[in-house]
C-alpha cells in the first residue's frame, strides 16, 4: 500500500535524523520531537496511516509512559522519551509498545558494543544490574563525566522503532 509506505519513509527517514542529531551533538532537539509528532498525527489526520487521530495521540502517550521510568532512574535521557513519545504518534498504540521491546534489545547489545570498545563491560554490567535492583541510587556514579558510560540511544530507538513498523 502506498500509504504504509509513506510512514515506512517516514519512519526511516525520521529515524536516521534522529540518530545523526544524537550522534553528533548526543542530544535531540525538542523542535525535531515535536515536528515528528505533528507529522504522526497529520499522516492520521489525513488518512495515510491506518491509525485514527485518537490513536496516533494514544500511541504518544504510550511511547512517553513507556520510556519516563527508565528516564526517572537516570538510564535514558529526555530526549530519548520524548522521541519515543513521538514515533509513537505514527505507530498507534499496539506497535509503539512492540517498538519499546525491540529498542530494549537493541540497545542491550548496542550497551554491551561500546562497553567492550571502551574496555569497560564487567563495570558496565555491575552498575547497569546496580541501577535496577536500586531503583537508580548510582545514577550520580554513571552520569559522572569521567565514567565514560553514556552513548547515544537514539540508533537504538530507531532500529526498534523501524523493526516494529514493519511489523516483524
Amino acid at each position: 500500500m502506498a500509504s504504509e509506505a509513506i510512514v515506512l519513509t517516514a519512519v526511516a527517514g525520521s529515524g536516521g535524523v534522529s540518530t545523526a542529531f544524537d550522534l553528533r551533538t548526543r542530544r535531540i532537539p525538542n523542535a525535531l520531537t515535536l515536528g515528528l509528532s505533528a507529522l504522526g498525527v497529520t499522516l492520521a489526520a489525513t488518512h495515510v496511516s491506518n491509525i485514527t487521530v485518537a490513536g496516533a495521540l494514544f500511541g504518544f502517550l504510550v511511547g512517553l509512559l513507556i520510556m519516563l521510568p527508565g528516564h526517572f532512574i537516570g538510564a535514558t535521557g529526555a530526549g530519548d522519551v520524548k522521541l519515543m513519545a513521538a514515533f509513537g504518534t505514527m505507530l498507534g498504540p499496539e506497535r509503539i509498545g512492540m517498538a519499546f521491546l525491540y529498542t530494549a534489545v537493541a540497545g542491550g547489545a548496542l550497551a554491551v558494543i561500546v562497553a567492550m570498545r571502551r574496555r569497560r563491560l564487567l563495570t558496565t554490567l555491575e552498575n547497569a544490574a546496580t541501577l535496577v535492583k536500586t531503583g537508580g541510587s548510582n545514577v550520580a556514579e554513571i552520569e559522572s563525566a569521567t565514567a565514560d558510560n553514556r552513548f547515544a540511544y537514539a540508533p537504538a530507538i530507531a532500529l526498534g522503532v523501524m523493526v516494529a513498523a514493519l511489523g516483524v
